[in-house]
């Protein structure tokens, strides 16, 4: 691999609060790769109706396309910090856009719902390592007191990809085969490798030791078979049916033994130690819940005007964008908010408007105005973008440097763990609530009952951001954040 150029100048947090040009053109080769992966899943979004149509399989079976796709991401995820340590930021960068590219490819060519899922899992194994890497690269280069300021104008070009995301997979599905809803990240993950083999530095992510493979064994059997449980329930009319209680039991289990190993090894695969620090285990938390009550609800829309409103596919992905547009608007302003008042703060107040936003999907009927939904969209992922940045933010500046290379992961395990269960949570009910032939009235009334367990999880997700919030005024947080910074060389935050 070839190194950073000469030229650019080393950045050094500790020199200057100003950001250097070459930190934003570093951002800008990992923005593209974000905006691949992100772009990739609000597309198939849009396309679940017509993958089910066309490969002849229900909503709890079709939903597999997506909850697969984040199960292999968090199956994969807890491997990049240990991979960073071991070859280079870099490199697992680099490896990760060629999986995802090929992955890609072999998708637009399945023939059934079971080589798609498979693909996908593949495709999800490059996926998983795109953002973490990512953000584990512009962590290092901002710095931690630039962190806010970086990630909130990283994360705004990755929005577009919402936006943009249910628009283009609903032109490709409108005029051509859905197969070209895959074939469309091939150019970008050319152009993405290229510029990352050109433009990424190399950084020192720490000592990697061994891999811990028992923790991988069981950290990846464990959220398997807990999704997996939860996703038998739309095929069981029974809910204490064998094929749905002991997958979750088992999955619960061995998560249990997971943390029991973790413990106990010099290594672990996660560093579940990282969760004394009360901030970042509250941030983490909030990811978790964030990421169920975001992509599970993420099925549910583009299914309700395609099956309710019986909207083009063309239509779905336009109407689908007020959510990305929303999260758009507030990005800018997410991390500036984070330094001044506190992650914990700007979390809070970005879940209760993400419930405050549910609250009338709850009731929409299959003649609602769309104007008003889109305008319920829109405060959601105002929520949304007030919330995801905000806790992140949090979590990193409550650790060490040598730290963040453990942080990292784990919160897009968390973050995707907590949607693949969100998604076979949501999808399930919205099958069983729905029935096997419902007329439209019914089949709206299976969407209000759907998001009211949506508007349940994104109310539970209240409870780990008021602990967030009481955890950054705590004394001794305060005391660690402020360490943190002279060790990195920089003023305490608001000084």
């Amino acid at each position: 691999m070839s190194s950073a150029p000469t030229s650019e100048p080393a950045f050094n947090p500790a020199k200057s609060d100003r950001i250097e040009a070459h930190v934003w053109r570093i951002a800008g080769v990992v923005i593209l790769g974000m905006i691949m992966s992100i772009l990739d899943t609000t597309i198939v979004n849009v396309a679940l109706r017509t993958l089910g149509h066309d490969l002849h399989s229900t909503i709890a079976q079709i939903q597999w396309v997506v909850t697969g796709y984040l199960l292999a991401l968090a199956a994969v995820i807890p491997v990049t910090g240990w991979a960073a340590r071991r070859y280079g930021a870099k490199r697992v960068y680099m490896t990760s856009l060629v999986l995802f590219t090929a992955g890609s490819a072999l998708c637009a060519v399945a023939g059934s719902t079971t080589t798609l899922v498979l693909f996908r899992m593949l495709q999800g194994v490059g996926g998983g390592m795109i953002m973490p890497v990512g953000q584990l690269i512009m962590a290092q280069v901002a710095g931690p007191k630039r962190m806010g300021r970086v990630m909130g104008i990283v994360a705004m070009p990755a929005m577009l990809a919402p936006i943009l995301g249910p628009v283009l997979g609903g032109t490709i599905l409108q005029n051509l085969h859905w197969s070209w809803i895959f074939l469309v990240n091939l150019p970008i993950g050319v152009v993405a490798f290229i510029l990352g083999w050109r433009m990424l530095p190399h950084t020192d992510s720490g000592e990697a030791g061994r891999l811990d493979v028992v923790g991988l064994g069981l950290l990846s059997t464990a959220s398997t078979a807990l999704v997996y449980g939860l996703s038998q329930l739309g095929t069981h009319s029974n809910l204490t049916a064998s094929a749905v209680v002991w997958p979750i039991v088992a999955g619960l289990a061995l998560a249990v033994v997971f943390c029991w190993h973790a413990l106990r090894v010099e290594r672990p695969l996660l560093d579940v130690r990282l969760y004394a620090n009360r901030v970042f285990g509250a941030a983490s938390l909030t990811t978790f819940g964030l990421g169920a009550a975001l992509f599970g609800a993420m099925i549910l829309v583009p299914y309700y005007y395609q099956a309710v409103r019986h909207e083009s596919v063309i239509a779905t992905g336009l109407l689908t964008g007020p959510q990305g547009l929303g999260m758009l608007l507030v990005m800018p302003f997410a991390g500036r908010l984070s330094e001044r008042f506190g992650g914990g703060r700007v979390a809070l107040a970005g879940v209760s408007i993400l419930c405050l936003g549910t609250i009338p999907l709850a009731f929409v009927g299959a003649s609602t105005s769309v104007v008003s939904i889109s305008l319920v969209l829109v405060l959601r992922g105002v929520g949304i973008g007030f919330s995801f940045m905000p806790a992140m933010t949090a979590a990193f500046a409550s650790l060490r440097t040598e730290q963040l290379s453990d942080a990292t992961p784990q919160l897009n395990v968390l973050q995707r763990i907590g949607g693949a269960i969100g998604t076979a949570v949501l999808a399930v009910v919205l099958q069983r609530a729905s029935g096997h032939a419902p007329s439209t009235a019914h089949l709206a009334g299976a969407f209000d009952t759907a998001y009211r367990w949506s508007l349940g999880i994104a109310l539970l997700s209240l409870i780990p951001c008021l602990v967030l919030l009481r955890a950054e005024n705590h004394p001794r947080a305060r005391l660690g954040r402020a360490a943190a910074n002279t060790e990195a060389g920089v003023e305490p935050l608001g000084a």
